[in-house]
């Protein structure tokens, strides 16, 4: 049994799904959930560390988050916004990278996947 596995073909005039399942075991559709996952998954760790850590802070150094750094602020509240503000971060980060490497990759795919030609005019070009 050879360990490679063979080229799937895409016939635009084949059965829709006869299509997914071959464009599913192409190998550009493993290097986009591949791209996709290395984005992912250490931005996910990272954000419910981060957010673990103020939910730990804030139930067990109470003393620590209720210091008051100036006014009415703390540093609970500091945390609390910085949580926001991370969130919206990782948004643009993510917005960002898909546009830059994902999106490419997918438009390419999906336009071989409905049959669509390169250049039809219906969507402009991602760069």
């Amino acid at each position: 049994m050879s360990a490679e596995r063979p080229q799937p073909t895409l016939d635009p005039a084949g059965d829709a799904e006869d299509r997914m399942v071959a464009m599913h075991s192409d190998p550009r559709f493993d290097n986009l959930r591949r791209t996709f996952v290395s984005f992912v998954l250490p931005v996910s760790i990272a954000f419910l560390a981060w957010y673990l850590l103020y939910v730990l802070m804030s139930a067990y150094a109470r003393d620590f988050m209720g210091t008051v750094l100036f006014g009415d602020v703390n540093v609970a509240l500091v945390f609390g916004i910085l949580q926001f503000i991370s969130t919206f971060g990782i948004a643009i980060l993510y917005a960002r990278f898909a546009g830059r490497k994902l999106d490419p990759q997918a438009d390419a795919l999906r336009d071989e996947l409905s049959g669509a030609g390169v250049g039809n005019g219906l969507r402009g070009d991602r760069a």
